[in-house]
């Protein structure tokens, strides 16, 4: 997820309406989904444990406000734990048409037991774009810094900026002492058991009919997309 607001799904396919949302979230508790931490599913990954069916985990992107005035409140009903990943500077600010949570914010999210608090990085670069490993490693260990000094807790997790990973990126994000990390775009047949390049999938408003949802959070609809090429 990104923004769950009602404005952004006219704009782009990066939001979801807190209408939306809610009927989701109310789907995967009525259908007994294995909703799980974060945590939870890279130690079952790394263990090489075998992932329960219906088993999903939600995260959140770039820090927008309306997670914590529209989603959380909804995560909070059906107590679904979930993940944001925030990007350093642009936490309590306005950008353009976009508002971003506060430390304030941040940190009552932290300290409520259901969110966890991930990197999105410094400043939201294309990490495949950058060559310098020193740059690579600024936004990688310092976001981690500021976090862990904010939030006094430790950050775990990282969500690779507009979803790509590059080899230098995932040795960067492994070298900076995070557990795991998150993307969206991957070339076909990736693996779906690296922890640095953990695969997910982006809910838009489309996944507001509770069919498509369902097909996509089955893991159907990522198993069909990508075989089609093979046939």
């Amino acid at each position: 997820y990104h923004y769950i607001n009602n404005e952004e799904p006219h704009r782009s396919r990066l939001g979801v309406s807190p209408e939306a949302f809610e009927k989701q979230m109310s789907f995967l508790r009525r259908h007994n989904y294995n909703i799980i931490t974060l945590e939870e599913l890279v130690s079952l990954i790394a263990g090489n444990n075998k992932i329960p069916w219906k088993t999903v985990a939600v995260t959140f992107d770039d820090g927008y406000l309306d997670n914590y005035t529209n989603a959380y409140p909804i995560l909070k009903k059906y107590n679904i734990p979930a993940t944001i990943f925030v990007v350093i500077n642009r936490i309590g600010k306005r950008l353009g048409r976009d508002d971003y949570m506060s430390w304030e914010q941040i940190k009552e999210l932290a300290e409520s037991g259901l969110v966890t608090i991930g990197s999105h990085s410094m400043n939201h670069p294309n990490l495949n774009e950058i060559d310098s490993e020193d740059e690579l490693q600024y936004e990688f260990l310092e976001s981690k810094k500021i976090l862990e000094e904010k939030l006094k807790n430790r950050v775990d997790f990282f969500s690779y900026p507009f979803g790509g990973v590059s080899a230098d990126a995932r040795a960067s994000c492994a070298r900076a002492g995070y557990k795991a990390c998150a993307g969206t775009n991957f070339p076909k047949g990736y693996p779906g058991d690296d922890i640095y390049a953990l695969k997910r999938l982006r809910i838009s408003e489309n996944s507001r009919n509770l069919f498509i949802f369902c097909v996509e959070s089955s893991g159907f609809y990522t198993y069909i997309k990508e075989r089609r090429d093979d046939y």
